[in-house]
């Protein structure tokens, strides 16, 4: 019996796992990728710890998946988060959960998922084919193959898997979207995800560089007076405005910034409450009596962010610790509880982890994740407009989709 053809497009997560699948029920299977090497961005996820999936049940799941997220229940329910971990623990690579149920290789390093991949669809007989894909072949209405730079490939099946905008330099240019929109689907507007944000306070430029950890951060709408995001961690302040772990996580809970409309507001001390911090507070300007109060904080805070905490303070540089009333203590109490950072706007999608936006889901079969319009033709992956936030969700997503759409891809 003649086994079906098959082409992936893009060796990323969702490429390498349809690629992987499809071969293993039979099909012969070209996985074509740009890049000299796969996984490119898989390398990067997690600061190269690769956050791969999250040790939660199916709904939890669907509930971290702010856009789309009822598109994916067949996905998930097809291939959970626990078949993922079962998935590669039975390749050899074991895994450990950490805080927020995130999952991680015991290694800790990225290349070890990679590596864990390749081998799968090595194994599995995939051929890779290091070709750029420039058009898909159709024909009355299927699907026929895909033209590259370099050469022409015929399949039965083609699953497009390149990823979104965000990162290019892994190889994420948008070209799933050009492939998808040449086969007449709808791409909805693109914006960057988990990315960080700007602010017009000079004070973050003059923070450039400072680290923080521990502490606690919430970003409040101004609008609706409500708070859309609440975390504790770490965070960074840039020349543009904040980054790190924390804040990427927070522009997933922002969707359109106005001026005025968002403020991050950062606790820098969160393990005290406001009577205990007040008494910190008193037992530090009793200890430097004498001291100006602008040389009384470097066991307090970081040295960047004193002399921004202390304008703000609006108390005079130069004045003696011992004369610091109540009144100003609990002034300084509210500050170090709540320094606020206006937030202006992202930064480019090209900065962003995860791009919002793609492939119009009511296009594709939430089944089988094969194109409505173009028999043969499936998408997972990023390239889809569905998008996570972050603890594992996004790349969960390509592993369930790309799953999904290997198995499809393979059958005759």
């Amino acid at each position: 019996m003649t086994s079906k053809k098959v082409i992936v497009v893009g060796a990323g997560a969702a490429g390498l796992m349809a690629a992987g699948t499809a071969a293993q029920l039979g099909a012969g299977v070209t996985l074509i990728e740009k890049n000299p090497k796969v996984g490119r961005k898989i390398m990067i996820t997690g600061k190269g710890r690769c956050n791969l999936t999250n040790n939660c049940d199916n709904q939890t799941f669907i509930n971290n998946v702010p856009v789309n997220g009822r598109f994916l229940y067949s996905a998930i329910n097809n291939f959970s988060t626990a078949d993922v971990m079962d998935f590669f623990e039975d390749l050899g690579l074991e895994l450990k959960t950490e805080r927020g149920n995130r999952v991680f290789p015991v290694s800790d390093k990225a290349v070890d998922v990679v590596d864990t991949l390749y081998g799968f669809v090595k194994d599995s007989g995939v051929k890779i084919v290091h070709d750029t894909a420039k058009a898909l072949i159709i024909e009355d209405g299927y699907i026929a193959g895909v033209k590259c730079e370099a050469n022409t490939y015929y399949a039965d099946s083609v699953i497009v898997c390149c990823g979104g905008k965000s990162y290019p330099l892994t190889g994420s240019t948008g070209d799933g979207y050009l492939l998808a929109k040449q086969a007449g689907h709808t791409v909805t507007e693109l914006k960057p995800s988990l990315v960080p944000l700007m602010s017009p306070d000079g004070e973050c430029k003059s923070m450039q560089g400072l680290a923080l950890k521990n502490v606690g951060l919430k970003i409040a709408d101004n609008n609706s007076k409500k708070e859309v995001y609440s975390d504790f961690g770490e965070m960074l302040f840039t020349h543009f405005g904040i980054s790190g772990p924390m804040v990427l996580s927070a522009s997933s809970h922002i969707r359109d910034i106005q001026k005025g409309e968002y403020t991050a507001v950062i606790d820098l001390k969160p393990a005290l409450d406001l009577a205990h911090l007040d008494k910190r507070l008193q037992n530090e300007f009793i200890a430097n009596a004498n001291k100006d109060v602008s040389n009384s904080f470097s066991k307090l805070l970081p040295r960047k962010i004193i002399i921004p905490v202390l304008k703000r303070w609006g108390v005079p540089f130069d004045k003696k610790c011992n004369v610091i009333t109540k009144e100003e203590r609990r002034a300084l109490c509210e500050i170090l509880k709540g320094f606020t950072v206006e937030i202006s706007g992202f930064r480019p999608i090209e900065e962003a982890i995860v791009t919002s936006g793609g492939v119009k889901t009511s296009e594709l079969n939430p089944k089988t994740m094969e194109s409505k319009l173009i028999s043969g033709l499936y998408f997972a992956g990023e390239v889809i407009d569905c998008d996570a936030y972050t603890g594992g969700f996004n790349l969960q997503i390509a592993w369930s989709t790309g799953r999904l759409a290997g198995q499809n891809s393979a059958y005759l």
